[in-house]
């Protein structure tokens, strides 16, 4: 995953550059103007170039890759929709190497760029196959909610070759914050059954809880009535978009973040920072910390869209953090809440047949299986999220 990690960000760097290629593709390509409407073929073509440099390290990035990019200018038309402008996304994908561990945004592994704002899934050739399938219909989809949507942001597809294997690579918006840590993390299905988080998984720093933890914790989601119908409307409007695409499978992702505990640690964090120094700073006034362990990128899409206004202890840009709820005034606890569409690739095909029918088998016809049919899922799971409000 490491040289996964460097072939990323030497790629996109030659995407910014045009460094280190010895083909001008990547340099014609930045000067296509983007087109006024997308034709069919822009959901088949793809830009290639193939890098042959003796120069890098070998152990960090081999000399001769190739590097492949799907659909550029759909997933380009698709970027401007969601908003981020093509210089900020580059530089918040290659303006330093990324980093190991996005915060479950589906299986698979992951990456972060550097500014926390953009995640790098590592997917299957499978996956690829299933992404061209639904391209069309999912920007058709995207155009007409004017790109608000608790749906994965797609921003772009790659595949790197090297030594003939290949490794396919999706990016996508974060959907939890680059800046509010997260302080508990739930994956909801809507089905009861194997749907708890397991010992292993429970002792992790932050582990994956489900739908039965989420009933056993008595948790909820505390927003406006307002925020929870804007919330249900777009829920609703893109289950009915995976419906018709026959898809399932799905998760709600729902990340927590907790202003009375980010605050207490941040106090800890200035004492602890006084104590080393043995006394206050000049100006009496206490460094500004790192909100979590994320802070504010100067450059790339957060630092693009927070040069305007410094962001205090709990506080959220919309415009990047655009899953992001705050928790209503008067509400028990303080939060901030993430929430957005996961794992939307899998198609009820004979496989997830095959595995409705063991399980059915096995648990009998009426447990709440979470590998059902997609009208039948999507009913349980719209209302298992309408009642995860207070």
């Amino acid at each position: 995953m490491m040289l996964v990690a460097y072939l990323l960000i030497g790629t996109s760097h030659t995407c910014l550059t045009n460094e280190h290629v010895t083909s001008d593709q990547i340099n014609d390509l930045s000067q296509v103007p983007v087109p006024v409407m997308l034709l069919p073929d822009d959901f088949k073509a793809n830009t290639k170039i193939k890098v042959n440099n003796h120069l890098f390290n070998k152990e960090n990035l081999p000399g001769h890759f190739k590097f492949k990019e799907y659909c550029p200018q759909v997933f380009r038309n698709l970027r401007e929709r969601f908003g981020i402008e093509d210089l900020d996304y580059q530089v918040s994908l290659a303006r330093s190497p990324p980093v190991r561990g996005g915060e479950g945004q589906g299986e698979g592994l992951l990456l972060n760029s550097y500014d926390r704002t953009l995640v790098v899934k590592q997917i299957s050739s499978e996956d690829v196959e299933n992404m061209h399938n639904i391209l069309s219909e999912y920007h058709q989809h995207i155009v007409k909610c004017h790109g608000s949507t608790l749906l994965p942001q797609f921003l772009a597809m790659y595949r790197v070759s090297v030594e003939n294997e290949d490794t396919y690579l999706l990016v996508m918006r974060n959907m939890f914050s680059h800046r509010l840590v997260v302080h508990r993390k739930y994956d909801l299905k809507g089905s009861l059954v194997s749907r708890e988080a397991s010992d292993k998984e429970k002792v992790k720093e932050l582990p994956t809880f489900k739908d039965m933890d989420f009933r056993n914790n008595m948790q909820k989601v505390y927003v406006t009535e307002e925020e929870r119908e804007k919330v249900l409307e777009k829920l609703n409007r893109d289950v009915e978009f995976l419906v018709k695409l026959k898809i399932m499978d799905y998760s709600l992702l729902l990340g927590i973040h907790d202003m009375g505990r980010a605050e207490r640690e941040e106090e800890e964090t200035e004492e602890a920072s006084m104590d080393e120094e043995g006394a206050e700073p000049e100006n009496g006034l206490a460094p500004a910390p790192l909100v979590g362990s994320y802070g504010t990128s100067p450059e790339g899409i957060a630092g693009y869209m927070n040069s305007c206004k410094p962001l205090g202890p709990g506080e959220f840009d919309p415009y990047v953090d655009v899953y992001a709820l705050r928790s209503a005034p008067g509400a028990p606890q303080r939060e901030v809440y993430f929430m957005g569409l996961i794992d939307v690739l899998t198609h009820y095909d004979t496989k997830k047949k095959a595995a409705h029918a063991a399980k059915t088998v096995k648990h009998g016809a009426g447990a709440e299986i979470s590998t059902v049919h997609p009208e039948q899922y999507a009913k349980r799971f719209r209302e298992f999220i309408a009642n995860i409000f207070a």
